[in-house]
């Protein structure tokens, strides 16, 4: 590929990015207009499933994707990906009922869970001659953190001043320009790898991350947490992921190898991006309620908060090539500042303090996440065998879906209980969010952790991948959190 051909590549990966993850949270906004249309005497008892059903089928598919990439090639699945999205966005734009549009939701979020993940494998395959794999796809989650961020304000947007059809429309000319783009422009080495897949793996996993994210949706809300219900949900999917582990340990092929959990840096950077994911969308969640319940705060006017979120991950993500901070000092510092930034909202509510110093607090999140999302994703995927590239990508997005259900739910259930146990009062609404962002707060800190035992050079700059696999695994003695250029991998020292 031409340097001009790899800009416009790497500029149509990013755009689908964001194309993917502003659909997975641009319907939370426009769900008043929706339901007044489709079914306005029932159709509030259905709104979660509008969400849930895009992040079930695009979570449960996520492991397919990585060894489809890996046997058939990135740029094919990518693009297969991009034209079921497409077809799922048409069918929504369509859908002339709730369960309709909820159906519909699920076939556009089996693409989406391949433009959130293949994405940034083609994006690695793009490197430059002697670049990291992982500059590019670090960039790519950056982007992702700002779709993430803007998505509710984009949907308020589309249901305050427009049809909420357009939200699903407006896909498909933008997704038939990436195919296009993608098809005459981005140019990658055949794949002859072998193709054969692991089925019973890929549906026992996503057995697994359907039956918890069920569990996390339904814990709690439609069913108590001691239902017979929730106990038997809960028992099927500890069985399928026995099942699926014990799966993996046996096929020639497997969808998630367990010898990428064997690696200290990638099993590091995979329980670091769940953490924050469910801190960050525990934050994001509870953050929205507090601003529109207690401080009157409209629907559209709180998306618009997360934009000052997305402006500190854009700076960061700006600040952070120019620092050329060593990968450990990147999360050590993203994860505290994260940590200070939830703490201070924390504060925030404890004293009332005025909705500027929110906006603060916001960019100074942005900033702490940037510093992670990236960075995690270029780990990985420098720290990943070649022929492992596809499965060990979709995996940090894998565990990073699995942490934003597990912290919504059990985030969520702690509001719930402060608040039912002040006897549902105000104050122990205020009280009740607080509890949530303190708690985010050491779930930051965990993360914090773990980040101080990773150890190593800058991924994206210590030379190509395959010096890097050549090099030492010692762990490197110095501990200056400058770069140094090095050829060892990065390891956890445990």
């Amino acid at each position: 590929m031409t340097n001009l051909q790899r800009k416009i590549g790497t500029l149509l990966c990013l755009f689908t990015i964001v194309l993917a993850i502003l659909d997975q949270n641009i319907v939370s906004s426009a769900v008043v207009p929706i339901v007044k249309e489709l079914d306005p005497q029932h159709g509030v008892e259905h709104v979660a499933w509008l969400v849930a059903a895009f992040a079930l089928a695009s979570t449960a598919i996520l492991p397919l994707y990585g060894r489809l990439a890996d046997s058939f090639g990135a740029k094919t699945v990518w693009l297969s990906a991009v034209a079921v999205f497409l077809l799922g966005s048409v069918l929504c734009g369509m859908a002339q009922s709730m369960a309709q549009l909820i159906a519909f939701r699920a076939v556009q979020g089996l693409g989406a869970g391949g433009l959130m993940s293949v994405t940034m494998v083609v994006l690695a395959n793009m490197a430059e001659p002697g670049e990291g794999r992982g500059g590019n796809a670090g960039m790519g989650g950056l982007f992702a953190g700002v779709g993430m961020a803007v998505g509710p304000f984009v949907g308020g947007l589309f249901a305050d001043h427009g049809n909420w059809r357009g939200i699903f429309y407006v896909n498909v000319p933008l997704g038939l320009l990436v195919i296009a783009g993608g098809l005459f422009v981005i140019k990658l080495p055949p794949v002859t790898r072998n193709t054969a897949l692991d089925l019973p793996g890929a549906g026992l996993a996503a057995a697994f991350a359907s039956g918890l994210l069920l569990v996390c949706e339904w814990g709690g809300q439609r069913y108590p947490w001691t239902s017979p219900a929730i106990a038997a949900l809960i028992a099927a999917t500890l069985v399928s992921l026995a099942l699926f582990v014990w799966r993996e340990s046996v096929a020639a092929h497997p969808v998630l190898p367990l010898s990428l959990l064997r690696d200290r840096t990638i099993r590091g950077s995979y329980v670091i991006q769940l953490l924050i994911g469910a801190a960050m969308i525990g934050t994001m969640i509870h953050l929205m309620l507090y601003l529109q319940v207690t401080r009157g705060v409209s629907s559209s006017s709180s998306g618009l908060y997360l934009a000052f979120m997305a402006l500190g991950l854009t700076l960061s993500g700006m600040a952070g090539n120019r620092l050329r901070l060593t990968t450990r000092a990147a999360l050590i510092l993203g994860t505290s500042a994260a940590a200070v930034a939830v703490g201070a909202i924390a504060l925030c509510v404890h004293l009332d303090a005025s909705l500027l110093a929110i906006r603060g607090a916001l960019v100074l999140l942005g900033l702490g996440f940037g510093q992670l999302i990236g960075r995690l994703i270029m780990v990985v995927q420098d720290s990943a065998p070649v022929h492992q590239l596809g499965v060990a990508t979709t995996g940090i997005r894998f565990f990073q879906s699995l942490g934003t259900a597990i912290g919504a739910a059990a985030l969520g259930s702690v509001l719930t209980r402060v608040y039912e146990s002040r006897g549902g009062s105000a104050n122990g609404f205020v009280t009740g969010i607080e509890v949530v962002f303190l708690l985010a707060g050491a779930i930051v800190l965990l993360a914090l952790l773990i980040a101080v035992r990773l150890r190593g050079a800058d991924a994206s700059t210590g030379g190509t991948p395959e010096e890097k696999r050549s090099g030492s695994n010692d762990i490197e003695p110095d501990r200056s959190w400058i770069h140094v250029k090095r050829t060892d991998p990065e390891v956890i020292q445990s």
